[in-house]
């Protein structure tokens, strides 16, 4: 279980990613917690305890311009507990689960329609990083690792859409921030880079780091 090490305190992830801000090259590694920047639309994946008014209801996930929003980050974990080793490289083609640090909830999607562009809804499910197989998305890269400098893409294993953002806007409560939802078709509006963020390394001493 994922459990009580979920939430990070913000100056501790702070003053990590002032070391780790993901500019040296190297593979995205199981276990690190960074940002993904939608690289057609600039923004940073993105989730916070508002609920969708409409389809599953459950926690929205969106995308932010601002670099700087602790609800940004993400932990990479995979398909199953113990899939994904700390510190160990993430596979082109590999299956893993992105879990919202400050809440606990997985990346999600289902057959929902999006509130404002009708694709497929994308949201954060579960408790404590425990949710369902409706959390699997394959990262699509062209190496053999996902390296930090690359674009890459999501693809959901239980629908087949892609993780994507086409711009449109909320409203209040979240005003400005950009829908996120599934695509059916690999386009410029479903590649993602990694950006700022704490990368696990195998040679780090992981009993220090046992709070991420």
């Amino acid at each position: 279980m994922w459990g009580g090490r979920r939430l990070l305190p913000l100056l501790t992830v702070c003053a990590l990613c002032a070391l780790c801000a993901g500019t040296e090259p190297g593979a995205v590694t199981c276990g690190s917690v960074l940002k993904l920047l939608n690289t057609r639309h600039s923004v940073r994946l993105h989730s916070h305890e508002v609920k969708y008014g409409s389809g599953s209801g459950q926690q929205s996930v969106t995308g932010v311009e601002a670099s700087d929003d602790a609800n940004s980050y993400w932990r990479i974990r995979g398909k199953t507990d113990g899939s994904c080793q700390r510190g160990t490289p993430v596979r082109c083609g590999q299956a893993i689960r992105l879990t919202h640090v400050n809440t606990g909830k997985n990346l999600h999607t289902h057959h929902f329609p999006s509130p404002l562009s009708n694709n497929q809804e994308v949201s954060a499910f579960g408790d404590d990083g425990e949710g369902d197989d409706l959390d699997i998305w394959i990262v699509q890269c062209s190496g053999t690792h996902w390296e930090r400098e690359d674009a890459v893409r999501f693809k959901h294993v239980g629908t087949e859409v892609f993780l994507s953002i086409t711009g449109e806007q909320y409203g209040h409560p979240i005003r400005g921030q950009r829908e996120v939802h599934g695509m059916p078709t690999a386009n410029h509006h479903n590649y993602w880079k990694a950006m700022e963020g704490v990368f696990i390394k195998p040679s780090m001493d992981l009993a220090k780091h046992d709070e991420l």
